[in-house]
């Protein structure tokens, strides 16, 4: 990866994730999961599937029972969450066409049978229901740096090849979502791409809604005001790894999302809210039984069932998992 002059960070971050050579592009590249990089809820187990299968059939109901039903899985990995919602039957199933988008070969070439594996969303327009999980916060998005006033940070290679900072000129005008003023040499994400990409995705809905999971907080103000490495992050074999701009394609890449920026949501919640909203305790209650009635002799789906409990904890944690924030954008 090389630069002759100074590009933004938001096309430094894209050749870093998403170049020939990025960390997700490779065949040995990042990916989700308990041997990847990063575990994400689908990763935790597949109860995060089942109760996005309830969530499914309500949509399905809500919109008329619809056939076909379609459901795009946008930034779907190595298909986890395809293969869960797939498992769990939902009673959508029948006129379901699941679409699969992942934008890496390799990945792709891991995804389930039985669904749609493409690259980008789908052209056509229709009626379902978008999941992006997980998704908004490996967008690449510009950077902003207050010094004297905010600035663009632009990346730049010096003569050893190592990346370095220039900032640009003082905003003018001022981005909405930045304050007045900050402190010295604070930061936070421009996260253009990713409104962007909310608003193309809810045009392709005839019909539906698009739901999107991530870490986030509800205003950028707020990032601003925290130590920026506590929500620019780099990931690694599960681990954090080194400075943003070192070892670009070795390393995840992402951010909180500031959902101020985005197109306002009909919907907010909390993951923990939203997974209550669908039946969590429900299912879990369902695999405690079934635990119970086959524990003197454990087949695999009794070990399943059990694995619910602990699914559920994770899931629900309000300053993990379940403190992710979830918005919903309703087309009728």
């Amino acid at each position: 990866m090389s630069a002759t002059q100074p590009i933004p960070f938001d096309e430094f971050m894209d050749r870093a994730l998403y170049g020939s050579n990025g960390f997700y592009m490779r065949a040995d590249g990042g990916h989700a999961g308990r041997r990847g990089d990063f575990l994400t809820s689908p990763e935790v187990g597949p109860l995060f599937g089942v109760v996005l299968a309830s969530f499914l059939d309500a949509e399905w109901i809500r919109l008329g029972r619809p056939d076909p039903f379609t459901v795009v899985d946008a930034g779907a990995g190595p298909g986890t969450l395809a293969r869960s919602v797939l498992a769990a039957a939902p009673a959508c199933a029948e006129v379901m066409r699941y679409v699969a988008v992942e934008v890496s070969a390799a990945q792709r070439d891991r995804h389930p049978t039985g669904v749609e594996s493409v690259e980008r969303l789908p052209e056509e327009r229709f009626v379902g229901v978008i999941i992006a999980n997980e998704l908004l916060d490996n967008l690449p998005f510009r950077l902003a740096v207050y010094d004297r006033g905010w600035r663009e940070a632009f990346v730049e290679q010096d003569l050893s090849g190592g990346w370095a900072e220039r900032l640009s000129g003082v905003f003018e005008p001022l981005p909405d979502c930045l304050p007045l003023n900050a402190a010295h040499g604070a930061r936070a994400p421009l996260i253009d791409r990713a409104a962007r990409w909310v608003r193309d995705a809810t045009s392709q809905l005839e019909r539906g809604t698009l739901i999107a999971i991530d870490y986030g907080v509800a205003s950028t103000s707020t990032l601003a005001d925290r130590p920026w490495r506590e929500w620019l992050r780099t990931y690694r074999g599960h681990d954090r790894g080194d400075h943003y701009l070192r070892s670009p394609g070795t390393q995840d890449i992402t951010t909180d999302v500031g959902f101020d920026q985005l197109a306002a949501p009909d919907a907010t919640r909390t993951q923990a809210q939203f997974l209550q909203l669908h039946g969590i305790a429900d299912r879990v209650d369902e695999g405690r039984r079934y635990w119970e009635a086959h524990a003197s002799q454990p087949d695999l789906q009794a070990m399943r069932m059990r694995s619910r409990i602990s699914e559920a904890e994770a899931l629900l944690d309000p300053s993990g998992l379940g403190g992710f924030m979830v918005a919903e954008w309703r087309i009728d």
